[in-house]
């Protein structure tokens, strides 16, 4: 019989060997999406980093970056059925989610029957979500936490794993119903994508305008995505690491005490409880991917911009002076004193 501690080594090594064949899977598959992505480095990673911990992801940036086609990339890399929504105002709840019909049965009986809409999927594409009315918006609510539909009294499973990676256009706002603090926080992350660089033009100009495109392989399964995911949740977080984790989403909130001038003047609402889980769970993912062991102030800080950009809330006069959150949450890490940090 194995005493407590040669238990505790055991599953300590066998956690390191996970890791490392995390480490090296993370990174074919980065090489093979950048098979058919160009540049975007640290949007693919953050993306992936979303999707192992199980989370949602809000990509924001003008048209024609790319979005749609990452997404689609993706689904073919990590071995998931893809679905799409393509949002307008005139798209209905029912459009996504399914609606009961009339059908017959093996013995020739009308009965009601339920009709899977597009949600139905592993990774569903939400295109343009800020194009859609709220009613539809916030039909995806159950849909993004419970992972369930529910219709005509009856609960609706989705398959797993299950993601919604969204996109929005932030430059056109005609037309469009931005997104209410309850179905933000539904995402783990937004990430905003930048505008190519000359390199990353030149490239694209020669792998795009050929005949041929490249052929993607399957790196993984999504049976496989769901082991690692246990497997990343069982990284250690340290209490000084996840206190310090904690002051910051503290320190998104304006009635807090000691908080920064310009959080106090400007921000409305801070980040709720989820913001501090997006944290973690994203940092988990992180230290696996360097090649630690246990996550540390720099994992968390790593993916703070990603997780806590949409948690803060503007006030008016936030609005009128056009303040960037992004610079904010940048104020707020260097104010935070990291554990064994002096004051």
């Amino acid at each position: 019989m194995k005493t407590a501690d040669e238990k505790s080594v055991a599953s300590v090594a066998g956690l390191e060997e996970e890791l490392v064949k995390f480490r090296e899977l993370f990174g074919a598959l980065k090489t093979e999406i950048q098979k058919a992505i160009v540049g975007y480095d640290d949007l693919l990673s953050d993306t992936l980093i979303a999707i192992f911990s199980g989370g949602h992801v809000l990509l924001e940036g003008v048209p024609g970056l790319g979005k749609t086609f990452l997404v689609r990339v993706i689904s073919e890399v990590v071995g998931l059925d893809p679905g799409r929504v393509q949002c307008t105002p005139d798209l209905m709840p029912a459009d996504i989610l399914g609606t009961h019909i009339v059908n017959e049965d093996a013995n020739g009986r009308r009965v009601l029957f339920f009709e899977k809409g597009p949600v139905f999927k592993n990774l569903l594409l939400v295109d343009e979500i800020n194009r859609a009315t709220p009613k539809t918006q916030a039909a995806l609510l159950e849909v993004m936490q419970e992972h369930a539909v529910t219709a005509g009294g009856e609960r609706h499973k989705l398959p797993e794993p299950f993601f919604v990676l969204a996109t929005q256009n932030p430059m056109d706002m005609e037309g469009t119903y931005p997104l209410p603090e309850a179905q933000l926080d539904r995402f783990m992350f937004k990430i905003k994508v930048p505008f190519p660089t000359l390199d990353s033009l030149v490239e694209i100009s020669r792998r795009t305008t050929n005949y041929d495109q490249p052929e993607l392989k399957m790196i993984m399964t999504g049976a496989e995505l769901l082991r690692l995911q246990k497997v990343l949740t069982q990284i250690p977080v340290a209490d000084p690491i996840a206190a310090y984790a904690s002051k910051l989403v503290l320190g998104t909130h304006a009635d807090q005490e000691g908080v920064l001038p310009a959080v106090k003047r400007y921000v409305s609402y801070g980040s709720s409880p989820r913001g501090l889980q997006a944290l973690v769970r994203g940092a988990r993912v992180w230290c696996a991917v360097r090649g630690g062991t246990a996550v540390s102030t720099e994992d968390i800080q790593r993916v703070a911009l990603v997780a806590l950009r949409h948690r803060m809330i503007l006030n008016f006069e936030g609005e009128a002076q056009q303040v960037k959150v992004d610079g904010l949450v940048e104020d707020l890490l260097k104010q935070v004193e990291t554990p064994g940090s002096k004051g």
